[in-house]
């Protein structure tokens, strides 16, 4: 089926026969959208994509043969970087979920999920949303949650007070001393004696160092 123009077309990469083309179905049948690629393998789908024009939204499922779905994720991104990529896979597994984010997906769904809600998934998507189940959206928080907690934790090896952390925050963004000062209301003499205690703790010499090594340890 060909898409017109106001059409969100979409790409299925799934090695289920069935799944697939059950979802292709509900897809088609949806007001505004249409399947235009059915892909058993990332690999076909690859190379569709370097060929063809390239679809508004792609259905990627993560178990898939040879080349599996979080690998093909990153080149799916280079080759074609406009396009929507959804996970739709049987993983709800918080590092396949970490993974699939920090690789550039813009939704993950469990095959869980109702046919009516991956297509309203891909509505979201095509729209610039970030569509998720609900599962999938608590561990996502949970994720979220444990790095915060990480990034305190690393914050409290150096012995950085909050004050401190607060001040080194306002440096990565570029603020001279300063805008610090206005910014916490606080006096520059207050600034200068957190900086130095901040280049103490840290151990290094210049705002620039200090700067890329609270980037690198994640304090800021």
């Amino acid at each position: 089926m060909n898409a017109s123009p106001e059409e969100i077309r979409v790409w299925l990469v799934e090695d289920n026969e069935i799944y697939r083309r059950g979802l292709s179905r509900a897809i088609d049948s949806a007001n505004g959208m249409s399947c235009g690629g059915e892909f058993e393998c990332a690999e076909t789908a690859l190379e569709a994509l370097s060929t063809a024009e390239a679809p508004e939204v792609i259905l990627l499922d993560v178990g898939l043969p040879g080349m599996d779905g979080l690998a093909a994720l990153e080149k799916i991104r280079k080759l074609s970087p406009e396009s929507r990529v959804v996970i739709l896979t049987v993983f709800n597994d918080s590092d396949k979920i970490f993974k699939a984010v920090c690789s550039g997906a813009n939704g993950y769904l469990l095959k869980t999920a109702s046919t009516d809600a991956v297509v309203t998934a891909v509505r979201q998507a095509a729209e610039g949303g970030a569509p998720m189940g609900a599962e999938v959206a608590e561990r996502v928080l949970t994720l979220f949650a444990a790095l915060a907690k990480t990034k305190r934790a690393q914050a409290d090896d150096y012995g950085l007070s909050p004050r401190e952390t607060e001040v080194l925050q306002q440096m990565a963004e570029g603020l001279v001393n300063k805008q610090i000062a206005a910014t916490l209301d606080v006096s520059i003499h207050t600034v200068t004696n957190h900086i130095r205690g901040i280049y103490a703790k840290l151990h290094v010499n210049t705002n620039t160092g200090a700067v890329a090594k609270a980037i690198r340890e994640g304090l800021v």
